[in-house]
C-alpha cells in the first residue's frame, strides 16, 4: 500500500514538473510587448489621412497615443476611442471656410499660371504662386508654434506625461521643435518637406539622375534636362533658405535656444518612414535610417455597402470607373467640371465620383455623385475598370495594390511628378487640366480600359509591391516600436545634419589642398629658378 502510494506521488510530481516546464516554454514564447506612450503631431489634409491609419494600427498593437492639434482643425476632431486630444485653441486660425476659400483661389491660381504652353514665363508664375502658398502656410503653422511654446501650462503637460518618442509629420516644424524643446526621440511619416523631396535634406541626391520633385522629369535626363533639374533645385533651395526657414529660424532662437535653426531640428528625426515604395520611386541613393513604407495605407478590400453595391453591380458586364480629386479639392472650375461630365457620360461604365460642390447640369445618367465614396473598397472592387484621379501619392497606392489602370488629372505639387512615374511605367494616361476637352478625357479613358497594356502594366506593379518579406504597414509599426524600445536610434543616424555646408562638400578641404599645391608649385618653380641661375652663374665663370 505504501509502495502504490509512493508511486502515485512520484507520477503527480512528475505531472506537475512536466506541466511547469510547459507554463515556462509558452510564457517565454509569448512576445512581451509593453505599450509605447506616443505623442502624435499631425497636420491637415491627406496627410493627416496617413497619420490616422497608422495612428489606429499602433492602438491596436497596444500604444498610448495622444495627438496635439488646433482647436479649429479641419480634419482632425476628437476622437476618445482612439486617441487622447491635447488641443490648442487657436481662435479664428484656418477655420474650415477660410481653408476652402484659401486652396479655391490657390488651385484657380495655378489653373490659370499653367493654362498656356510651357514657357518661361509659365515656370516663373508656377513658382511664385507655390512659394507664396507655403509662405502662407507656414505663417499659419508658425502662429501654431508661438501658441504651443507660450502656452507654459501645455508645456508642463507634455513634460509631466512622459512620452516615449513624438510621431510627427515635419512639413511643418511643430513636432520637431517640441522633439528637441522636450528631449524625445523622433520618427516621420512624411512624402515630402516645404523644400522638396524628404530625401533632399538627408540623403546624398546627385542631380544629374535624381529627378527635383515638381521637375517632371525622370531619371533619365538630357543635357537641357538635367540642366533643368539644377535650376529647379537651387531655385527650391533659395526659396527655402530665404523664405521658409527664416519664418521658423526666428522662434528657433527664442524658444530652443539662440545656436539652434530650424535646419538642424528638421535633420535629427531618428527614423524617416517615407511614404515611397521603389517599385513606383526611381533609384536613388538613401540612408540607413530611411524605412519605406509606401502603400502603408492599403488592405484587403471590404464588401461594399448596400447602395454602393447595388450601384456596382448595375453596371453588368462593362464594370465601373472610380473617380476623385484628392482630400483638398472637394470640386473644380464649372467649365473643367462639365468637360469631365461630359466624357464619362458617353462611357458604357457606371461612375462613382466623389465631388462635392454644384452638380454639373450635364451630368450623365451612368454617374453616382457622392461626397465620400469608400475608395479602397471600390478600388479593390473586381468590376472596377478605371480610376480617374488627381495623382495624390494616397490614391496612387491604392490604385498600384489592387493593378487598376490610372487616368490622371494633376492639379498640384507632387500630382504631376506621381503620375509621370506610372505614365513611364506604362499603367496610366496623363492629360491636361487647363487644356482638357471631354474628347481628351474620353479618349483616355477608351485607351487605358480597352487597351489590355495599361491593366497589365499595373497588375505588374502590382505585383512586384506586394511581394515583400514585411508588408509596409508591419516595418511602420516594427521601427516605431524599436525607437521606443531603444530611446532612439542615433546610431543609424548620420552626422551629416551637423556638418556646415562647406564642411559637408569638403570645400574647405579642397580649397585647403588646392592652397598646397599652389604652394607647391610656386615653391617648386622657385626652386628651380634658383637651380637654373646658380648653373647659369657656374658656367659664367668657367668660360
Amino acid at each position: 500500500m505504501r509502495f502504490n502510494l509512493s508511486m502515485e506521488c512520484l507520477e503527480w510530481k512528475s505531472r506537475f514538473q512536466v506541466a511547469y516546464a510547459l507554463s515556462i516554454i509558452i510564457i517565454l514564447s509569448c512576445p512581451i510587448n509593453e505599450g509605447a506612450n506616443i505623442l502624435v503631431v499631425p497636420i491637415e489634409g491627406s496627410h493627416w489621412v496617413n497619420m490616422r491609419i497608422l495612428i489606429e494600427e499602433l492602438k491596436l498593437q497596444g500604444h498610448d497615443i495622444s495627438v496635439l492639434f488646433f482647436s479649429t482643425s479641419w480634419y482632425i476632431k476628437e476622437r476618445p476611442d482612439l486617441y487622447q486630444s491635447i488641443v490648442v485653441e487657436m481662435q479664428g486660425f484656418l477655420t474650415q471656410s477660410s481653408n476652402e476659400e484659401f486652396i479655391g483661389q490657390f488651385v484657380q491660381n495655378m489653373l490659370e499660371a499653367v493654362a498656356n504652353e510651357s514657357t518661361l514665363w509659365t515656370f516663373v508664375k508656377f513658382q511664385y504662386y507655390i512659394s507664396t502658398f507655403l509662405q502662407t502656410c507656414h505663417r499659419w503653422a508658425r502662429e501654431f508654434n508661438i501658441a504651443v511654446f507660450e502656452n507654459k501650462t501645455l508645456l508642463k503637460q507634455l513634460e509631466s506625461a512622459n512620452f516615449d518618442l513624438i510621431l510627427t509629420d515635419p512639413f511643418f516644424a511643430t513636432g520637431a521643435m517640441l522633439a528637441y524643446y522636450l528631449k524625445l526621440p523622433m520618427i516621420y511619416n512624411v512624402r515630402s518637406l516645404s523644400s522638396g523631396e524628404a530625401h533632399l535634406l538627408i540623403a546624398p541626391s546627385p542631380l544629374s539622375y535624381v529627378p527635383i520633385l515638381g521637375s517632371r522629369l525622370t531619371d533619365k535626363m538630357s543635357f537641357l534636362q538635367r540642366t533643368q533639374n539644377v535650376i529647379i533645385g537651387l531655385v527650391q533651395q533659395l526659396i527655402t533658405d530665404f523664405i521658409t526657414y527664416p519664418i521658423y529660424n526666428d522662434l528657433c532662437h527664442r524658444y530652443l535656444g539662440p545656436d539652434t535653426d530650424i535646419k538642424t531640428i528638421l535633420s535629427r528625426a531618428d527614423v524617416w518612414l517615407i511614404r515611397v515604395d521603389f517599385t513606383f520611386e526611381f533609384p536613388r541613393p538613401t540612408m540607413p535610417n530611411i524605412v519605406y513604407i509606401g502603400g502603408f495605407q492599403c488592405k484587403p478590400s471590404k464588401p461594399l455597402e448596400t447602395d454602393f453595391e447595388a450601384f456596382v453591380q448595375s453596371s453588368g458586364e462593362h464594370g465601373i470607373i472610380v473617380m476623385s480629386m484628392g482630400t483638398i479639392v472637394s470640386s473644380l472650375p464649372m467649365h473643367i467640371t462639365m468637360q469631365i461630365a461630359e466624357a464619362i457620360a458617353q462611357m458604357p461604365q457606371k461612375v462613382i465620383w466623389r465631388y462635392d460642390g454644384k452638380t454639373p447640369p450635364n451630368i450623365g445618367n451612368n454617374t453616382l455623385l457622392a461626397k465620400w465614396i469608400p475608395q479602397n473598397d471600390l478600388l479593390g472592387h473586381p468590376k472596377t475598370r478605371a480610376f480617374i484621379c488627381h495623382g495624390g501619392t494616397n490614391g496612387v497606392y491604392e490604385a498600384i495594390y489592387y493593378g487598376v489602370p490610372v487616368v490622371g488629372i494633376p492639379l498640384l505639387f507632387d500630382q504631376f511628378d506621381n503620375l509621370l512615374r506610372l505614365e513611364t511605367r506604362g499603367a496610366a494616361k496623363v492629360i491636361s487640366t487647363t487644356t482638357m476637352q471631354s474628347t481628351d478625357l474620353l479618349q483616355a479613358l477608351n485607351e487605358v480600359i480597352y487597351n489590355t497594356s495599361y491593366r497589365e502594366s499595373m497588375q505588374k506593379l502590382s505585383a512586384l509591391h506586394r511581394d515583400q518579406p514585411k508588408s509596409p504597414m508591419e516595418r511602420a509599426i516594427f521601427w516605431i516600436e524599436y525607437v521606443a524600445r531603444h530611446k532612439g536610434a542615433a546610431h543609424l543616424r548620420s552626422e551629416s545634419y551637423q556638418l556646415p555646408w562647406y564642411a559637408y562638400y569638403c570645400v574647405d578641404v579642397m580649397i585647403f589642398l588646392l592652397s598646397l599645391f599652389i604652394m607647391t608649385t610656386v615653391l617648386t618653380v622657385l626652386l628651380l629658378k634658383k637651380v637654373c641661375k646658380i648653373g647659369w652663374k657656374r658656367k659664367q665663370k668657367i668660360h
